[in-house]
């Protein structure tokens, strides 16, 4: 699992009769792939299966965080809806608006099909290379960064993790952001700062954020996020369909049983 960290410390543990080392996810961050290409082990992963259950989730919250259903739903929950208020959780409406997707992989392909398409936001995008069909498909725009905080109404994160990426949304990215954008993170919650989301969410200089992803997985009790009524935080469910979870485990038993037999992992991450 990707709450699992394996080392070069584990994989001495297991002795030489390890083989493999199968993740039940896309990214592999928790795995040391140097220690393993050095011990000649294996490594695979689950691409692809996952893609459209986890932009479903990524479109979920960038509706749920926009229209405010955390705070109206504990408002029922509580009991303290009374009567109909014109000034009563007022959202956002995102028809028309500007989409910035950093990292335009599989996953930020299909959110930015999924809104553009039904609700016709404007695509912006950041990536290493151009992306031809996101240009044709969405007339999307590649930008640099901070040029597209500056710009989105909503910035949906989708880059892996790795030594750039981390902390790539601080203090100073959340001040170019305007104040009624959305953030959604279904990346990896090391992406963002979250102490600098918390400031920026309590001091409303962003309108609301949505994640389901954070550091650590569980959050921490005292995490501040936890208590901003503007953060919606799902318990990490991107991939949470019978479907992307039955492919997913096929995939990852798969890996398994090919370096058993010495074979080519078919999901391998590692040579």
């Amino acid at each position: 699992m990707l709450s699992d960290k394996i080392d070069g410390t584990v994989m001495d543990s297991a002795g030489s009769n390890l083989r493999g080392i199968a993740n039940f996810a896309v990214g592999y961050n928790n795995i040391d792939l140097q220690a393993a290409k050095h011990r000649g082990i294996q490594v695979g992963n689950t691409p692809g299966v996952l893609t459209n259950a986890t932009a479903d989730i990524a479109v979920g919250l960038i509706l749920a965080a926009g229209r405010c259903f955390g705070p109206a739903i504990a408002n029922v929950q509580r009991f303290e809806w009374r009567n109909w208020e014109p000034l009563m959780f007022l959202g956002q409406e995102f028809e028309g608006k500007t989409l910035g997707i950093v990292g335009m992989g599989r996953i930020g392909h299909a959110v930015a099909k999924r809104m553009h398409g039904g609700w016709g936001m404007r695509i912006v995008y950041t990536a290493r290379d151009p992306k031809p069909e996101a240009e044709s498909s969405f007339q999307a725009i590649r930008l640099e960064l901070d040029e597209l905080l500056a710009q989105s109404d909503v910035v949906s994160l989708h880059c892996p993790l790795t030594d750039q990426t981390r902390n790539l949304i601080g203090a100073r990215e959340l001040g170019l952001m305007k104040p009624k954008a959305v953030l959604v993170n279904t990346a990896r919650g090391e992406v963002v700062d979250q102490t600098a989301l918390a400031d920026a969410l309590s001091q409303r200089r962003i309108f609301a954020a949505g994640l389901d992803v954070t550091t650590p997985e569980p959050i921490d009790r005292t995490d501040r996020l936890r208590s901003e009524s503007n953060c919606l935080i799902l318990p990490h469910i991107g991939s949470a369909t019978e479907d992307a979870r039955n492919q997913m485990a096929m995939m990852a038993a798969n890996n398994l049983v090919a370096a058993m037999d010495g074979k080519l992992m078919p999901f391998g991450v590692t040579k």
